[in-house]
């Protein structure tokens, strides 16, 4: 599969551990309608010099927020994306939403324009921890915003959950993770908070204000969403992500099976043809770079043959099927078993690696700390 997606640099507020690049609206940034304005034309030529016979099977609009645009500019935004959308035979097109920016108008946009699947971003159903981590939405907000992806006629629906929250139980993230379920919804991401470099959080932990959850609580936190999660019948088909049969995130296995794709706007990546690059953070530069005929790439490599296969085996490894050998051999033209010399042995003479069928995966024990055993791999 090949897979386009678009940076949306806004957001209504940052939150205190968001470490993604966007502009805040609420802050009142001056000239902040021009430079909107500047974007839309920017991201226009940017996805016109897309290649002729790109098309993707798979777009996911993210951020930022992309629901905090106007309706207006929704609209505007839409329309720069026709010409992909008509090019190619999309089979999941996602856009991410944020409770409290949703409207029934912006819903029912979404969907007429042929948006088949939302992420929305819940975190918690606890308003006191919404309001520390910086969210603008409570958790009526979070409910009236789901509902309003239904009625518009969204059938696929995933929504995150946060745990590892300072403060909170294994049992409160558990309340969290069962009054989701009751919403019905098609997927859940479940993702720890990390202190991100350079945030509110950050420097929240620094002060003494906020403390980290201990590892072993995080880890209890994570087995007990698994056990959760397989008993409502969704299926753990990705370290941090879990699905009912047949709603995984298409766009995202694209990314974990060393897939290509296009990314348009500023911070946005890419990965075509074993190159990796990635646009500059700064909206402005993004702006002027193109409206000059220049690239508004800031980063880019040609990874060797070996390290683009370790880069394969590692994010394939995300998955809870695993690597298969002989496609792997296939797709990247080396032996898994033998990248890093003896890390792969190593990994799996401490069971923090199986192999079964052919197939290459971390065990149960390995899935909180696959970070460590990813590094082996690096």
């Amino acid at each position: 599969m090949a897979g386009l997606y678009l940076h949306i640099p806004f957001c209504e507020s940052k939150c205190v551990y968001c470490g993604f690049y966007s502009l805040p609206l609420a802050a009142k940034v001056p000239g902040l309608g021009k430079r909107i304005a500047d974007f839309f034309q920017a991201l226009e030529k940017e996805l016109a010099a897309l290649p002729v016979n790109f098309a993707p099977d798979t777009l996911f609009i993210g951020g930022g927020t992309p629901t905090a645009l106007s309706q207006r500019q929704l609209e505007n935004l839409l329309g720069l994306l026709r010409p992909q959308v008509r090019r190619a035979a999309v089979r999941e097109w996602t856009v991410e939403v944020n409770p409290g920016t949703l409207t029934p108008a912006k819903a029912d946009l979404l969907r007429a324009s042929g948006m088949n699947r939302a992420s929305l971003g819940v975190q918690t159903l606890d308003d006191a921890m919404l309001e520390r981590l910086g969210r603008i939405h409570t958790a009526a907000d979070a409910r009236m915003s789901f509902e309003l992806l239904r009625t518009a006629g969204f059938e696929n629906v995933s929504v995150d959950l946060m745990y590892a929250l300072p403060g909170k139980t294994t049992d409160a993230v558990l309340n969290d993770l069962h009054g989701l379920l009751a919403w019905q919804p098609d997927h859940i991401s479940c993702y720890a908070l990390t202190v991100e470099p350079d945030t509110p959080l950050a420097a929240q932990c620094a002060r003494g204000a906020v403390v980290e959850v201990p590892d072993e609580v995080q880890a209890e936190q994570y087995h007990a969403i698994r056990r959760e999660m397989k008993s409502a019948g969704f299926q753990h088909y990705e370290i941090s992500n879990f699905a009912r049969p047949g709603r995984e995130c298409l766009h995202n296995l694209n990314y974990w099976r060393g897939g290509e794709y296009f990314g348009c706007g500023p911070a946005a990546h890419a990965h075509v043809a074993g190159r990796r690059r990635s646009n500059i953070e700064d909206l402005d530069e993004y702006c002027r770079r193109i409206a000059n005929g220049r690239s508004p790439c800031d980063f880019e490599e040609q990874l060797a043959p070996e390290a683009k296969a370790r880069e394969t085996l590692i994010v394939g490894l995300r998955l809870l099927n695993g690597v298969e050998l002989a496609v792997f051999r296939q797709q990247t033209g080396f032996d898994a078993l033998a990248l890093g010399g003896d890390a792969v042995p190593r990994l799996l003479a401490l069971e923090l690696l199986e192999l079964e069928s052919g197939r290459l995966r971390l065990t149960e024990r390995s899935l909180f700390i696959s970070d460590r055993v990813f590094a082996e791999l690096v």
